[in-house]
Parts: C-alpha cells; structure tokens; sequence
C-alpha cells in the first residue's frame, strides 16, 4: 500500500472532489487530507471537516507552498473545465486542464509526490471503436475537452518514465450523484433527470434518444479512484488510464427506469446540438477488463440500483430542504 498519510485534493468543491474529499477524510483522517478549490465557494462539510485552502493550480508559487506546509505525498488532481464547458473557452480549459496538471506534475516531481489524474471517455473519438473500447487503441478526440484529457494522459506517462513521478488515472465514465448539481458536462441529464423527478417537473433531455454511454455511480468512482491509489504498483501493467465503467444505457432507458418508481414522470427531447455531437464522438461502452484484472477493480451498482437510491437519497434532501425552509420562515 502506498504511504498516503497527507493528501491534496485540487478541484475539491466539484463534482468528484466534494465525495472524494470526505471519503478520503474518513479513510485517513480529516487533518491529514487538505482540500483546495479555486472559484467556488466550499459547502459546510468541507470547510469545516478539515483544512481548506484555496488555490489556482496553474499558480507553482502557492501550490509549492501547501505541499512544503502540509508536507504533502499524495495528489488527487480534479480541478479541470469539464467537456461543454471547455467547448465554451477553448483557451481557459487548455490553461487550466493543460498549464494546470503541468505545475502539479512539476510540484511532484519536486516533493516525491504520487499524482491521481482523472481522465475520461472523452479522451476517444470518433475513429475509436464504439463497442467495448479496448484499453489500447486510437484515440483522436474531437473536441478540446478530450484534447486536455488524452494530452493529460500523456503527460502523467512522461513523468513517469522520465522522472519516477507515480502517476496513476482513470477513464471515466458519466459520473451520476444525487450530493452535486452538475457543472457543465456532456452526460449531465443523467443527473439533471433525476431532481426534475423528483420536483415533480418534466424532463427536456438534450441529447437524442438511443444515445448509448458509460455511466457510473458516484460511489464507485469514489472506491475506484482510491483503490488505485492504494493498489500494488507492482501489479500494474498499465499506469494511466485505466477504462473503468459500470453501466451503459441511453436516455430513454433511465427514463424507463424513474418511471418504475415514479409513473407520471415524463420526458421529452429537445437535443442540444454541440453536446450531441460530442456524445457521439464518445465510446458506448468500453472494455475495463485491465482494471479488472491488474488492481481488481469491481463496480457494484447496476441501472436499477443507482436509480433507486438516487430516488430516495434525493427525496430526503429535498424534503430536508422545505423543512429548513419551513423554520427559518417561522423564526422570521
């Protein structure tokens, strides 16, 4: 097992960052696992679970200066612009996904740091094979976000052959959480699906019908970022990069699924023309069976299961949230 008593945690307030962070916490202790975000604010838990610094990962000086002080040996590097979002600012996601995983690098190179970097599906493209997607193959993505990915995987390989750095990635898939509200991603309705039934609203979805993608639980991408991170390097044939996957479905077949637990939802399409086309650049499902093999990787929820505790971990906060409501207009 890999020493991992002081970690940092770029990209801590988003989507992955904000279940990574306390799961890491729980796992090691709340003061040896630093959180660091740039723009957003940190919700309670975060900020007051263990340290919090904020931190623009393209700037060396200050990133310098939390490793020395924090005495940091592990790296979980998630600050990064995610696919719509980077299509959006072509030149800040190269910045920040490209300059900032640079300066990472560089400060693990320096400080003798092991660095987790994740990529995505979005490091393919249309030349690659759509159907279990070997762990090997060509990648040309299409579009800029993919671009900072497969160059991200390259780069944490480099330092790795040229400088000893221990880099170690995933590919993955759609990430689905009921704890965050998504932040400019191309496989956001999944997630977006799930709080407009549970507001009783209907759904608009915006990519076509029969758009088939990986997708995976919250959870499990949790447990298979740090299983990685504590796997025996010796076993890994592979360093980066690794395809990991849990299920693969198109809209109208989670629709089917919300429908079971809640029949009068409804959904409807109204496609969005630049994430479709980056939809289908993207594998409809890949082959994980490297991961599987080299560190043991094991997902552990299907479509149904995802669905029902999506259902019942969101009705809770929302009912949570009119109590709330409820005793602050009561206070008043």
């Amino acid at each position: 097992m890999i020493n991992m008593k002081r970690i940092l945690v770029t990209g801590a307030t988003g989507q992955i960052g904000s279940e990574l962070t306390p799961a890491l916490r729980k796992r090691y202790g709340d003061e040896n696992v630093i959180a660091s975000g740039h723009t957003i604010e940190p919700d309670r838990e975060l900020l007051e679970g263990g340290p919090f610094c904020f931190l623009d990962v393209r700037d060396s000086c200050s990133l310098e200066k939390i490793v020395k002080e924090y005495r940091i040996n592990t790296i979980y590097h998630l600050a990064a612009l995610l696919s719509a979002a980077a299509e959006k600012d072509s030149q800040l996601a190269w910045d920040v996904n490209i300059n900032g995983l640079k300066t990472i690098l560089e400060a693990a190179r320096a400080f003798h740091c092991s660095v987790f970097f994740p990529s995505s599906i979005g490091a393919f493209g249309p030349s690659t094979p759509p159907d279990n997607t070997p762990q090997d193959t060509i990648q040309r993505p299409a579009t800029m976000y993919g671009i900072t990915k497969l160059s991200g995987e390259l780069l944490c390989d480099y330092y790795y052959h040229r400088f000893g750095v221990d880099t170690r990635g995933l590919r993955f898939p759609g990430l689905i959480s009921y704890k965050t509200m998504p932040h400019g991603g191309t496989t956001d309705y999944a997630v977006e699906i799930f709080y407009a039934a549970i507001r009783g609203n209907r759904y608009e979805c915006f990519l076509r019908e029969g758009t088939r993608l990986d997708m995976m639980y919250m959870p499990d991408a949790i447990r298979a970022a740090i299983n990685l991170m504590e796997a025996d390097p010796k076993r890994l044939a592979h360093r980066n990069a690794f395809n990991v996957t849990a299920m693969s479905f198109a809209p109208e077949e989670i629709y089917t699924e919300i429908k079971k637990n809640i029949p009068d939802f409804i959904m409807t399409y109204r496609v969005d023309p630049v994430r479709q086309a980056i939809a289908d650049s993207w594998p409809h499902h890949m082959d994980d069976s490297s991961a599987r093999r080299e560190w043991g990787w094991r997902h552990e929820y299907n479509l149904a299961a995802m669905t029902r505790e999506m259902i019942e971990r969101l009705s809770e906060r929302f009912e949570k949230d009119k109590g709330d409501r409820y005793v602050s207009k009561t206070v008043r």
